[in-house]
């Protein structure tokens, strides 16, 4: 069974991988600077040796370009010497004391290849022959089974050529092994779910795409829970209940597919993205393979968002009740204050002299309920005695138990349609849940239960005396509201900790559940090296061996350097006998909104869209959503108003009103071309193209391209299911975090992560899953960004992690380890514990497994770093790669203190982060910057438009410097290039983002030239 819609023959379009940029970037024949010139020029011995065998001048000018060239790119070029008369006059001159050759503009076929044979020999490099094309059709076709996605397969496969020495291979031919690849990969899974499908569950699928109701069934099973309501969450159980049996289709089928998590993610996304009648379209059973994994990833979101709502819940109702019991345990101490009063004047009625002594008791009582009543006068008389204390746990469960109507209703519903598992031995708790299951299933109250039923084994002793009361007989009893609520708050902490699970979920699956089966775990060491995690190769007691040694050193070099006074920026403060240091912190430089940009004339944002489209054509990303089925052409303009709709946070309906476009047509064009895909694209077209403008080396740190990433909170107007509370930023209110990573000024990669969530649990997760050619070397984060594991996923993947720690002093007092027992060190800066060398080696292949886990994509990676970074989880493996990154860690901390220079540029990376996020808070102005979008998914495609925007943004004024710089540079003028480099691209002074927007006409269309001649007259700042 072959899917006709994935043949593609020679005279057909062939698959589109690349933009023309990307492919000029990799296949272009390269364009030398001066300088560029001298390095790829230059000969050693063994060169000269090869160019005297050619007798020629002629020939050897061409040996020398060719290796020129091939050195650059690893790549050979056909070319003439009219074609590349600079550097053919450099040669000429440099090695040839600019003798002349003829008029021959080429050399004949045989000498070139002879050429190139001896350069790939000299550089140890294979061609790209039949045999290396069969291990690049085996390769794209594993890549594909790890993930679809043409550009995935396509970096896969460059990676894969580099690392082995083979000359990179015609973009056509790379072009025909991809779609061959994914063409056998879709063929093999049809074939699967073809002879794997029953004829009523083919039924069922089809049955899905018919419009039986009025609206497509399937349409209706993508709408996803706006909040944690009772009725969003019935919604999203009868979702659930149409769902199932699809998604027990897709339990037996999807071993047999043997296709990662992420691929499942992606086709599952496919729905998301195309309509109905694109599905429709597509071959029968590509849309059933997109189908099945929709419905697998959409069951387990529906567990997520009822796993979800009993934390919320849980978690809210746990806060109410400890916020009233201490007004109320205020209130009654306050009472009792008062009494007192009041019993002082009882006291001094005792002793009144004036009383006489025949006085009958009933007349002093009397008076003295007057002054205090009897049940507070004894009140007061138990507290004076100290027989009586305020206990402000129980009042937190009186006041839960006034919540029973609420947790039952809201709570109930969710443990009856989630099934939980636990790795414990011992699962008490889960036997607790099992049996309010039962009860509830019968539909019987708790409280007819008697109370020796109830599982009581999971009731921790601390907790038992406030669920239990005495009936008139004096017999104790179970108080079955308590008991259930108790159940619910356990299981929360559970779910939490990772000792609760739920197979069929994507967040809360056990860690084992994450990582790699046992089958594929056999072929470990070609998984390692495939995926370039050469690192974990080594042996580990090797590895430690090395990492000892170096660790070791840096902690006496660093005391020695303290005190001989060489670390200038270390200074040691003495509180008697307590000695505490501390380390000059150093500021940013990088300013926002330079004055060099004070004098351009304002541009509207429209036209600023425009000018970087006709430079970088990103508007091309945006296809529409029917492929070739559209019937009309995308408009330019009007895909720039819906960018500019969504990213500045207006809306469609509001653009329609102060645009010269009509709602109507605004909101179908946004419908049919802006999705998360089409924008991710764009971006990535744009971020590339600012990393090949001359300026955008000049901003690397210390020679590299040093990242940074940070959340910016924005507060939601309406509910969202990922909106949290965030007090310190929303007050009362909810929002999320758009958390973004930020590379020599240029936002890379972004994603909406909630209010709740941990930023550290997304740093991996965000440079892995960067999918521009802007790759960092050194990434920085806030304390906010770091954890437990964070140094050793990032060094495992080539990443050089370096964050800024609030209190340095406290970090290093806590979290320096060495190889030796403390009392072994002497100096300021010791050790607090010995590294467990002996746990690394034992868990070593386990750690492997993690890291190989990662970056397969067998889940979100954010999803495993945040099962490993939580503080209860205390396993081998765990506590293993704990150990490893404490060693990580250490040696960092210990650069952190003696380096100046590292500290400036970790915390200028820090900088450009913060002036990135006032650029994106400017841009997201409409609506006093607070999001009105009802979903997830559109709070996404704003945070990407607001991205793309700020990306157009960046490149106009980068472009602009770039040309600055390009003319200082022809007169060489040194100090106005110095001063050029220092200029940070994030400005929006001179950028018009509100007003009346007029798409139809861009009257004046942005002459840069024009901007460059007016900079370059004006006096350098």
């Amino acid at each position: 069974m072959e899917d006709e819609s994935f043949k593609t023959s020679r005279k057909e379009k062939r698959l589109k991988i690349l933009a023309a940029d990307e492919i000029e970037s990799i296949y272009g024949r390269p364009c030398f600077t001066d300088e560029e010139q001298t390095e790829y020029f230059a000969l050693s011995q063994s060169e000269l040796e090869l160019l005297e065998g050619f007798r020629t001048i002629k020939s050897q000018v061409y040996f020398i370009l060719q290796l020129g060239y091939f050195r650059a790119k690893h790549l050979f070029f056909i070319f003439t010497l009219d074609e590349v008369e600079s550097d053919f006059e450099y040669i000429i001159e440099k090695h040839f004391n600019s003798r002349q050759i003829g008029e021959v503009k080429v050399i004949d076929k045989q000498t070139r290849l002879k050429q190139q044979r001896f350069i790939l020999e000299l550089y140890g490099y294979r061609s790209c022959a039949k045999k290396e094309r069969q291990e690049l059709e085996q390769k794209a076709q594993q890549s594909a089974m790890v993930y679809s996605k043409p550009i995935y397969v396509f970096r896969e496969i460059i990676n894969y050529l580099t690392k082995h020495k083979i000359v990179i291979p015609g973009y056509s031919l790379m072009q025909d092994l991809l779609c061959l690849a994914l063409t056998s990969e879709q063929n093999r899974l049809i074939n699967i779910i073809y002879n794997g499908l029953k004829t009523s569950e083919t039924e069922a699928l089809k049955k899905l795409l018919s419009d039986s109701t009025g609206l497509y069934e399937i349409t209706q099973l993508k709408h996803e829970p706006r909040d944690f309501s009772l009725k969003e969450i019935k919604q999203e159980i009868h979702r659930g209940e149409q769902l199932f049996s699809f998604y027990q289709i897709a339990r037996k089928l999807l071993p047999e597919m043997g296709i990662s998590n992420e691929n499942i993610k992606y086709y599952a996304s496919l729905v998301g993205y195309y309509s109905v009648a694109r599905l429709k379209r597509l071959n029968e059973w590509t849309a059933y393979i997109y189908i099945i994994c929709f419905a697998y990833y959409r069951y387990q979101q529906r567990s997520d968002n009822l796993i979800n709502c009993l934390i919320s819940r849980v978690r809210h109702y746990s806060d109410e009740a400890k916020s009233v019991a201490k007004e109320r345990l205020y209130e009654c101490f306050v009472e009792i204050n008062e009494n007192l009063q009041k019993a002082g004047q009882v006291l001094k009625l005792l002793t009144d002299e004036s009383i006489a002594p025949d006085t009958p008791f009933q007349a002093i009582q009397s008076n003295v309920f007057g002054i205090l009543p009897r049940q507070k006068l004894m009140a007061v008389a138990d507290q004076m005695a100290k027989t009586v204390s305020f206990d402000e746990t129980t009042f937190q469960w009186e006041y839960i138990d006034k919540l029973s109507r609420q947790f039952k209703l809201h709570l109930r519903q969710v443990i009856m349609r989630v099934e939980f598992t636990t790795t414990l031995s011992q699962d008490t708790l889960i036997e607790a849940v099992d049996f309010l299951k039962a009860a509830f299933n019968r539909g019987k109250p708790l409280k007819e239960f008697k109370s020796e039923l109830f599982p009581v084994e999971c009731i921790p002793a601390s907790v038992t005396s406030y669920l239990y009361a005495y009936d008139s007989e004096q017999q104790k009893q179970l108080i079955p509201d308590r008991y259930e609520f108790l159940i619910y708050r356990l299981l929360r902490n559970g779910l939490e900790s990772g000792d609760i699970s739920c197979r069929d979920s994507i967040h809360f699956r056990s860690l084992e559940d994450d990582l790699i089966d046992d089958l594929r775990w056999q072929e470990k060491q070609k998984l390692m090296v495939d995926n370039n995690l050469t690192i974990l190769t080594c042996p580990i007691e090797e590895h430690l061996i090395l990492l000892e040694q170096t660790l070791e050193e840096r902690i006496v070099e660093v005391n020695r350097r303290i005190s001989a006074g060489e670390n200038e920026h270390f200074q040691i403060k003495k509180r008697g006998n307590k000695v505490h240091w501390n380390l000059l912190y150093p500021q940013g430089i990088d300013l926002i909104n330079s004055p060099f940009f004070d004098d351009l004339k304002q541009v509207n944002i429209g036209e600023l869209l425009h000018f970087v489209d006709r430079h970088c054509n990103f508007i091309k990303a945006f296809d529409h959503v029917l492929g070739r089925y559209q019937k009309h052409p995308v408009d330019e303009r009007v895909i720039i108003a819906c960018l500019i709709a969504w990213g500045n946070n207006m809306g469609m309906g509001r653009m329609g009103q102060i645009s010269d476009i009509n709602y109507q047509l605004l909101a179908s064009t946004s419908d049919n071309f802006i999705r998360l895909e089409t924008l991710k694209e764009a971006n990535d077209l744009i971020s590339n193209a600012i990393s090949q403008l001359s300026i955008f080396h000049h901003y690397d740190i210390d020679n590299m391209l040093h990242s940074s990433s940070d959340g910016q909170k924005f507060e939601a107007r309406i509910n969202t299911i990922n909106s949290r509370h965030s007090p310190k930023y929303f007050g009362l209110k909810k929002g999320v975090v758009s958390y973004t990573l930020v590379a020599n000024h240029i936002p890379v990669n972004a994603r909406i992560i909630g209010a709740n969530e941990h930023e550290s649990h997304f740093v991996f997760d965000i440079l892995f899953n960067n999918t521009t050619d802007i790759q960092p070397e050194i990434h920085s984060t806030d304390t906010h960004g770091t954890n437990e594991i964070n140094f050793a996923i990032l060094h495992s993947f080539g990443y050089q992690f370096a964050p800024r720690y609030r209190d340095i002093h406290e970090k290093v007092a806590k979290a320096l380890y060495g190889f030796k027992h403390p009392s072994n060190y002497d100096g300021i800066i010791k050790p607090i514990r010995k590294i467990n060398t002996d746990l690394i080696v034992e868990e070593w292949e386990n750690i492997q497994r993690i890291m190989v886990s990662l970056a397969v994509k067998e889940t979100t990676q954010s999803i495993i770093v945040s099962k490993l970074s939580a503080y209860v989880r205390k396993n081998k493996t765990r506590r293993a790669l704990w150990e490893y990154d404490n060693i990580l860690k250490s040696l960092y901390l210990l650069d952190y203190v003696d380096s100046l220079p590292l500290r400036q540029n970790v915390q200028r990376a820090l900088n450009r982060g913060e002036s990135y996020h006032q650029l994106r808070r400017a841009i997201s102005h409409a609506n006093f910057g607070k999001l009105r979008f009802k979903s997830e998914l559109e709070q996404q495609l704003w945070g990407e438009c607001g991205r793309l925007i700020a990306n157009c943004i960046l490149y106009y004024n980068a472009s602009i410097l770039s040309n600055v710089l390009a003319h200082r540079e022809n007169i060489n003028d040194v100090r106005g290039i110095e001063e050029l480099k220092q200029i940070s691209p994030v400005a929006w002074q001179h950028i018009n983002l509100y007003g009346r927007y007029e798409f139809r006409k861009f009257s004046n269309p942005i002459n840069l030239d024009h901007i460059v001649q007016q900079l370059t007259q004006a006096p350098s700042h």
